[in-house]
């Protein structure tokens, strides 16, 4: 479904990411690990053209996107859940899901399946987004994600900062998101146990440079677990 090659970044004199190469496979989900600072957050942003990329190329469905800008590749069918949620405080839940339909002919309500995903949502659909806890507003920023219709959701570190049992309710949407819905979801973590229990394919970034690849089932047979160690 995705296809990035040989994929070069810098910022200032700094070689951020040097000759990535990765695929997303359709219909499954697939986890990127790696230690702070190896250069995942810059690779999602050049996936959505929020950075663009130094040299290579980045492909969907076997057509280049490299050059298109964000608001095309939404209209593609990807979509991006950024580290830190960047949920708009002072909108209420309702119209912060609103807001992830702008490039679709907006709806004047929420698709019920949004909230059946995240039942939190519905029952505080009046209320602002700042005045949420960070599980609900990381719940949110999914929900949000999910209003455009992606065939491709891209999460940054959707654990970060979130209690045990939010963590778990996000791991079971992901999977139903993929398992019921038919979605692919491509999952930016640092949370081993985490990654190793939803993944169907995992990639591990080191120093800008995709360094193993595999199975989710073989992630521990694959020595996973020493190459994020800290």
């Amino acid at each position: 479904m995705l296809e990035v090659d040989n994929l070069n970044q810098y910022y200032g004199g700094s070689h951020i990411l040097r000759d990535v190469k990765l695929t997303v496979p359709e219909g499954k989900l697939t986890v990127l690990l790696g230690r702070n600072g190896v250069g995942k957050t810059t690779l999602l942003r050049c996936l959505m053209g929020v950075v663009q990329t130094k040299s290579g190329s980045i492909a969907w469905r076997g057509a280049p996107i490299t050059k298109l800008p964000t608001y095309s590749r939404v209209e593609k069918g990807l979509a991006y859940v950024p580290q830190g949620r960047d949920i708009f405080p002072r909108l209420t839940v309702e119209e912060n899901l609103l807001v992830g339909a702008a490039s679709k002919k907006a709806p004047k309500k929420i698709p019920e399946r949004i909230y059946e995903l995240f039942p939190v949502l519905k029952d505080m659909r009046g209320r602002r987004g700042g005045d949420l806890s960070g599980g609900q507003q990381q719940q949110l920023a999914i929900g949000r994600a999910l209003m455009s219709d992606p065939q491709l959701l891209i999460l940054d570190e959707p654990t970060e900062g979130i209690q045990p049992s939010i963590i778990q309710d996000i791991g079971r949407t992901l999977r139903q998101l993929v398992e019921d819905m038919g979605m692919t979801v491509l999952l930016v973590e640092q949370y081993y146990d985490f990654a190793k229990d939803i993944a169907d394919r995992y990639w591990v970034m080191s120093r800008g440079e995709i360094v193993a690849g595999g199975e989710g089932a073989n992630m521990d047979a694959d020595g996973v677990r020493a190459l994020i160690a800290v």
